[in-house]
């Protein structure tokens, strides 16, 4: 993997679960990054973590990916600081108190208020960044989805578990596949590259019963560590992939075949 020789990537949602280890790999790499999170203080603490390895080369940002100002603010700033920005991650993880329940207990309100959070900041994210990329002449976006945003929910491995696979995620994930495939359409030929990359499940403390059951649909090791997905993200970010761009990577050690 060549280097990704002293390129500015922003990650939003950088704080995250999957940010931090994005953040790290892309700094390990050659480039500088920015955590842009809505919890600045986390941002602030990973980025002091990560200077005493990486001097002047992880930056932490706010942002709040569902308004156009904080957006904004964020692109002049780096503008202002850096000159070019050479690339976003869409990595954020909005969602309201009441995300995640049974399909029969989900209320019209709630859907639409995390679908617009979670697919309406990845849209706004991206087209401001963009035209941010098309007046320089080059960009590179990746939008995080999932392998529920390709299959059908495989219910069964939440059974006995108080866990499910909420309405909302499927609905947005698949929704950020395809807004993907728009971008790329729409700016071809501008220098902008814009992709997905959909992890498998990341382990994150579930329950041993749902990880079992999950794990007997994979190839070999089941739920993935955040680390295993950055691979494919630098693959993405770096040269290695530029005549790639619309594509959506699946990362999931065979869970959705």
């Amino acid at each position: 993997m060549k280097s990704l020789d002293n390129a500015l990537v922003v990650v939003a949602g950088g704080a995250g679960l999957l940010g931090r280890s994005f953040v790290r790999a892309i700094a390990e790499n050659g480039g500088r990054v920015v955590v842009a999170d809505i919890d600045i203080q986390a941002a602030e603490k990973l980025v002091a973590e990560l200077d005493r390895e990486f001097p002047a080369r992880v930056y932490a940002a706010s942002l709040d990916i569902t308004q156009k100002a904080s957006i904004g603010s964020l692109i002049d700033d780096l503008q202002c600081r850096y000159g070019t920005i050479d690339a976003l991650v869409n990595n954020s993880y909005p969602r309201n108190k009441n995300y995640g329940r049974k399909i029969e207990n989900v209320t019209y309100d709630d859907f639409c208020e995390n679908v617009n959070l979670h697919l309406g900041g990845y849209f706004l994210v991206a087209q401001q960044f963009c035209m941010v990329f098309k007046a320089q002449g080059h960009g590179n976006v990746i939008n995080m989805s999932s392998i529920y945003g390709s299959i059908a929910p495989r219910f069964e491995v939440y059974e006995g578990t108080p866990m499910t696979m909420p309405v909302e995620y499927a609905a947005i994930k698949s929704a950020v596949v395809h807004l993907t495939r728009y971008f790329a359409q729409y700016f071809k030929g501008a220098g902008i590259r814009v992709n997905c990359l959909s992890p498998g499940g990341i382990r994150a403390n579930q329950h041993g019963d749902f990880l079992a059951a999950y794990n007997a649909h994979c190839a070999s090791k089941g739920m993935l560590d955040p680390g295993d997905i950055v691979g494919a993200l630098l693959f993405l970010l770096s040269d290695e992939s530029r005549y790639i761009t619309g594509q959506n990577l699946l990362v999931d050690d065979g869970f959705s075949l």
